[in-house]
């Protein structure tokens, strides 16, 4: 096996800036849902505190308590699909590069790695829009509990 000059494989280089683009942009996703976990967990934790002394939780508190579990199990998800994505677009650059380097034909592996990628991301995207629906309930149930939304 003789090597590739750098010329043959600058196309290769070129293709894989998508996938490495994709990869920041989700790397920046998993840093906005990972913050709303952490927020979720903190939040959940102060009702768990208040119980723990004793403190009389209120109905709608409780019902916050599901609404804030049911998040962290979006966020969740959402978290673990954007991985996905990322994981797929990390292996989608490996098999370019090896594409390039011993000039196999994989443009099967290639188009479903980058496909599956997308997918995860839609997929994340979507669990991510849902989370903040829920969140939004939740916030609803508490401006209701204090009287500062009008009921319906």
């Amino acid at each position: 096996m003789h090597p590739h000059p750098l010329s043959d494989i600058i196309p290769y280089l070129q293709v894989a800036i998508s996938p490495v683009i994709l990869i920041s942009g989700v790397g920046l996703l998993l840093l906005t849902m990972t913050n709303r976990l952490g927020r979720v967990i903190d939040r959940s934790r102060q009702f768990a505190h208040l119980a723990e002394n004793g403190a009389a939780i209120k109905p709608f508190q409780r019902e916050q308590v599901g609404i804030l579990y049911r998040r962290a199990r979006l966020l969740r998800l959402a978290i673990a699909l954007a991985s996905g994505s990322a994981f797929l677009a990390a292996g989608l650059v490996i098999a370019l590069f090896v594409s390039a380097v011993f000039n196999w034909r994989l443009a099967f592996m290639v188009e479903a790695l980058f496909g599956g990628s997308l997918l995860c991301l839609v997929g994340s995207l979507g669990v991510f829009t849902h989370d903040v629906k829920v969140s939004l309930s939740a916030l609803k149930l508490e401006l209701g509990a204090s009287g500062l939304l009008p009921p319906r």
